[in-house]
């Protein structure tokens, strides 16, 4: 019990092992690690992006602000204080001459004013309607809320600075905000961290796009092997490449086409041995038929009675009846092999098909058939072989004798079907449907089949309880 209990445990252990070998082989494993890659990537590069791109754009001296005389915010803030503090101890017509020159020179496009100690307005750079001539505490107070949230960026200073210079008044400097865009690096880093998002997500789209390629050429490689056919007529083999789902498809049609190959193989030995079987049986019977004809011939000269007479008649019609049995396997064999001599000619199949008929029309009249023959007094001239057409139809003209007796009728006419000539051979028997008491049945049907196709004919057979018909036309 032991030792069996190590074996079953070995193999569950190597069945385990070559379940997660298959996975590791397989498509979905190799998928799972793209993604897992990306999403431990992600993290790790944008960091790492964030810092050089902080460190190539403090190298950049390059850089031209929108406007020049305003770099920023707080450039042009503190500029303006030190001017404010530059005017400690000027009179107002200095104050006024100054921020004129530097409105001119440091601070154009903007609006500048300046109050006194007394609240009056003294200079307005231009003239600002909105403006109050004389400022009251409540008046400045929101003056200076409002500015702080809306409106042009605001900067307020007192001339000579600090808080116990107060007495000398104070100026404002009103600069528009779309000066400084250009200052601030939000939105060049928005705009960064999308392009850095859209850059890993199409690096992953088409990091998917070579795995489901690579999965689409090798699907379309094997489709491609499974419609091509070689020499043998079976599908080509393909070249397996890895080991997983569709590697594992490509071996299994690989073994599929072998498996093919070997079956196909296997009945070509067996056609070949049935054909010589064939053959040999139908030369070898021939000699004993011979030998019981010739006695049958001998009973037949000797006095015997009314009974006797009938019984070798009897057999003397199925010794025909198995010649002709052999005639035919032997045809069927020969014309199945491709080895049945054919010699093609124009011939005028209806002087044929009368001398045929000739010839039947005594058994046919012997078992009561009626005989309906209506072909045209031109000549219907077919690329046929002569001898395999004659065969032809001394089959179709015995098997309505064996299997169609029961109707007593034969017809044999020429019909039109969209300006060709049909020959059309009908009878009204119970119809192919029916089991026929005549064995061998179906085996001079195989060789009208086979014949007609040698010959370049077509072949249609309609066949119902009232009856069968046979239609053949040329395809040339």
């Amino acid at each position: 019990m032991s030792d069996k209990r190590k074996r079953w445990a070995r193999l569950r252990r190597s069945s385990h092992s070559g379940h997660r070998g298959r996975f590791r082989n397989s498509l979905l494993f190799r998928y799972l690690v793209i993604i897992v890659f990306a999403m431990v990537l992600l993290p790790i590069v944008l960091p790492v992006t964030t810092l050089i791109y902080s460190i190539l754009l403090n190298l950049q001296t390059d850089i031209k602000p929108r406007n020049p005389h305003y770099p920023s915010t707080t450039y042009t803030e503190n500029s303006w204080h030190r001017e404010a503090i530059a005017l400690k101890g000027a009179t107002p017509e200095q104050i006024s001459a100054h921020l004129r020159k530097i409105q001119r020179d440091m601070f154009p496009d903007s609006q500048i004013f300046w109050v006194d100690t007394a609240g009056l307005t003294r200079l307005e750079l231009p003239t600002q309607p909105t403006i109050p001539k004389q400022w009251s505490a409540a008046q400045a107070i929101a003056f200076m809320k409002q500015a702080g949230y809306e409106g042009p960026f605001t900067v307020v200073a007192f001339i000579g600075g600090g808080k116990d210079d107060v007495d000398q008044g104070y100026m404002v400097l009103k600069v528009p905000r779309s000066f400084f865009e250009q200052s601030s690096n939000e939105n060049g880093m928005l705009m960064y961290y999308l392009l850095f998002i859209l850059l890993v997500l199409g690096a992953f789209i088409f990091i998917s796009l070579l795995f489901f390629g690579g999965i689409r050429r090798r699907l379309l490689q094997l489709q491609a092997a499974m419609s091509q056919r070689g020499e043998d007529g079976l599908p080509i083999l393909v070249a397996t490449g890895r080991s997983d789902e569709i590697g594992k498809l490509e071996e299994a049609f690989n073994r599929m086409v072998e498996q093919l190959a070997e079956s196909r193989g296997r009945e070509r030995q067996e056609e070949e041995l049935r054909k010589r079987l064939v053959a040999d049986l139908s030369h070898d019977i021939r000699t004993p038929l011979t030998v019981v004809r010739s006695h049958l011939y001998t009973l037949d000269v000797e006095n015997l009675s009314s009974k006797g007479k009938q019984s070798i008649t009897l057999m003397e019609n199925k010794l025909k009846d198995l010649g002709s049995l052999l005639d035919n396997l032997l045809t069927y064999n020969l014309l199945s092999s491709g080895k049945y001599t054919m010699n093609n000619e124009p011939r005028d199949i209806l002087r044929l098909v009368r001398e045929c008929a000739a010839s039947w029309y005594p058994v046919w009249e012997k078992e009561g058939f009626e005989v309906d023959i209506d072909l045209p007094e031109h000549s219907m001239v077919w690329t046929v072989d002569e001898q395999g057409f004659r065969r032809l139809l001394d089959n179709l003209f015995q098997n309505v004798v064996r299997h169609a007796a029961s109707g007593r009728y034969i017809g044999i006419q020429v019909q039109k079907d969209n300006g060709r000539e049909v020959l059309v051979i009908t009878d009204k028997g119970p119809g192919m449907e029916q089991q026929s008491s005549e064995k061998g049945a179906g085996i001079g049907l195989a060789i009208t089949e086979l014949l007609a196709r040698e010959m370049n004919l077509e072949r249609e057979i309609s066949s119902s309880s009232a009856g069968t018909q046979i239609r053949f036309l040329n395809k040339t």
